[in-house]
């Protein structure tokens, strides 16, 4: 299932300070929104004259270095899983026949982990660690001594004195339960189908990509309105999540999850959800970050159609660079013990 819109990025406001490069009289004033997703932050500045883009230069540089990394890790963790599979196939299948041959304890706490473990899909293990993320960020945000640190590194504003790093931590980042789990539960509900589709390392690099470039994607539309604020919520990079399946599956039906009578196709949703955010983005609603849900929606339906075959089906020159690395880093280890 489905939750319409419930995965938002959310945008909050701040009020003038005097460390502020601009003048109070260039900045019009706006009443404070107060809302129970955003920490107890400032109200946005606007201002009238056009901002520099230079804040621009460090975040596009560090999108596109994240990016390449991301899926040069991953392309390489893949290569050393299957490796070590193979090692280990007869080693695995030993271990599991000898677990057969054990008597079961129904007691035992740990078995029933494992049991819980094993009967999720590869999608539903594969982003237990991401909302597990996210859950240790979020009673970070419950410490009162840790709210200067977390609204510096953990919310995304192209106003900040730290610009690179929360493009990435502010993707992990809900300061409202509500939040948080409305993203975590879209996140969950697609997560079988977005990693059966990509596999699981490319999924990691796709979704850690996602939230750096749709965070990059607000930047830009914070520095070209003028509209300094900060940000956070993983609803860019779930963006490219749900944009991914929708595109590769546009008749699969969904369904809004407090009205399951009424169900829709995922192309539609899809379509429905970019339209409700690019409103938002040209009436200028503030309550939500459009141009990160935009960005993220975006680089998902470009990676599906496009990115996959660029990127990832061309990844066999960095993998045959890793294992003749690895050959020779063992060839010159072998000939050190002789």
């Amino acid at each position: 299932r489905f939750t319409l819109y419930a995965q938002q990025r959310n945008g909050f406001k701040r009020v003038p300070q005097k460390t502020e490069p601009r003048k109070p009289d260039q900045e019009t004033g706006s009443k404070p929104y107060k809302s129970s997703l955003s920490p107890p932050v400032q109200e946005t500045i606007f201002y009238t004259s056009s901002p520099s883009l230079k804040h621009l230069v460090k975040p596009f540089f560090f999108t596109i270095g994240f990016t390449g990394c991301a899926f040069g890790s991953a392309a390489i963790w893949q290569y050393e899983y299957l490796k070590s599979r193979v090692q280990n196939y007869f080693d695995e299948a030993r271990a599991d026949w000898m677990d057969k041959l054990r008597p079961q304890k129904n007691g035992d706490f740990r078995k029933q982990v494992n049991k819980w473990w094993n009967s999720l899909s590869e999608g539903q293990r594969t982003v237990t660690g991401i909302i597990a993320a996210n859950v240790f960020v979020f009673c970070l945000w419950r410490i009162p001594s840790m709210q200067r640190t977390m609204i510096t590194y953990f919310t995304s504003n192209p106003a900040s004195r730290v610009l690179c790093s929360p493009m990435l931590l502010s993707t992990f980042s809900h300061f409202s339960l509500f939040h948080m789990a409305a993203n975590m539960y879209v996140l969950w509900s697609f997560s079988s189908s977005i990693v059966s589709l990509l596999g699981r390392e490319q999924f990691m690099a796709v979704y850690l990509s996602a939230g750096v470039i749709s965070t990059f994607v607000s930047y830009v539309s914070k520095v070209t309105t003028g509209r300094f604020g900060p940000s956070l919520g993983a609803s860019g990079a779930i963006m490219t999540v749900l944009a991914a399946v929708c595109t590769k599956m546009p008749e699969a039906k969904l369904a809004i999850i407090l009205l399951p009578m009424f169900t829709f196709t995922a192309g539609n949703a899809l379509k429905a959800i970019i339209a409700m955010d690019t409103a938002g983005l040209v009436l200028g609603w503030k309550f939500f970050d459009h141009a990160a849900h935009i960005g993220g929606a975006l680089f998902g339906i470009w990676y599906v159609t496009y990115g996959h075959e660029l990127i990832w089906k061309n990844r066999e020159p960095l993998v045959k660079a890793w294992h003749e690395m690895r050959s020779k880093s063992r060839g010159k280890g072998g000939g050190g013990s002789h």
